[in-house]
């Protein structure tokens, strides 16, 4: 099981899923309404660190983070 945590605007409780890839988690997210907007502009995080492809693989306890795009001053 991993944990998905949804970062600063995005207003949605973090999931505990079964999946073994990002790709999964994408095709979970493009269904709910109020995350799948978000889906083209956030950043990814695999425990911590940023990831680009959606084959890398996850096990059981990783945490998933979307960081969506926000401005600085």
């Amino acid at each position: 099981m991993v944990r998905v945590e949804f970062l600063g605007p995005i207003q949605k409780e973090p999931l505990e899923l079964e999946i073994n890839n990002l790709n999964e988690l994408s095709a979970v997210l493009k269904e709910d309404k109020e995350v799948s907007e978000w889906l083209e502009s956030c950043a990814v995080a695999v425990n911590d660190a940023l990831v680009t492809s959606l084959e890398a693989p996850l096990k059981d306890g990783d945490k998933i983070s979307l960081l969506p795009p926000v401005c600085g001053g």
